[in-house]
């Protein structure tokens, strides 16, 4: 018997990842098109994705797209999509963007004061709108004027709709993996979602 104060073991996922045994040819070449970006292997993502192969193929492009074609600044795009994903309690989402938010120039305290959201006078104002952006989209699907207003004195048209629409694809991410109870990759941790003091 584990001791009292153990922690309780994880639910089963109700979807897991699709077993490399019941691929496909369609399902391999699905999944060795993961990008280098999210490093070796299959994430889980993918692997739960493998399920509905049409809407994995439909997906890919833009996704792949979001992450590493867009207008906005590396670093501002990983601000935006943590705190997107903090706010959906998104943790895998929340640990596989963490390594990429470093190497796109966001240091650790940051990353530790993500959670603290806009209200943190530590944010410089540039941080602090993208910010308050994924807390109106997550919780009004609309930008107010104050926000689209300060937004918009930096970013131009397609970067305001990169902005809506990079917040509306990490939600409709954090939807499928939460409801899917998708399991983190081994190697990944969310335990910085849990930190709400920078250091």
């Amino acid at each position: 018997m584990p001791p009292r104060d153990a922690p309780a073991p994880a639910p089963a996922p109700r979807i897991a990842p699709l077993p490399a045994v019941r691929w496909d040819e369609r399902h391999r070449s699905l999944a060795a098109r993961v990008p280098e970006i999210l490093g070796p292997g299959v994430p889980h993502v993918v692997g739960t994705l493998l399920h509905h192969p049409d809407l994995l193929e439909a997906l890919a492009p833009f996704s792949l797209f979001m992450l590493t074609r867009g207008r906005l600044p590396h670093r501002e795009r990983e601000l935006l999509i943590l705190y997107t994903v903090f706010l959906a309690g998104a943790r895998y989402e929340w640990s596989r963007h963490v390594p990429l938010a470093r190497s796109a120039g966001l240091r650790n305290a940051e990353i530790r004061r993500i959670p603290r959201g806009p209200g943190d006078p530590a944010w410089p104002d540039q941080d602090r709108h993208l910010l308050r952006a994924a807390h109106e989209l997550h919780h009004g699907a609309r930008l107010s004027e104050g926000t689209w207003q300060a937004l918009a004195a930096r970013y131009d048209h397609a970067g305001m709709i990169e902005i809506t629409m990079l917040a509306g694809c990490y939600r409709m991410f954090a939807c499928l993996l939460n409801s899917a109870g998708t399991e983190l990759d081994p190697g990944f941790t969310s335990k910085d979602m849990d930190c709400v003091e920078g250091e």
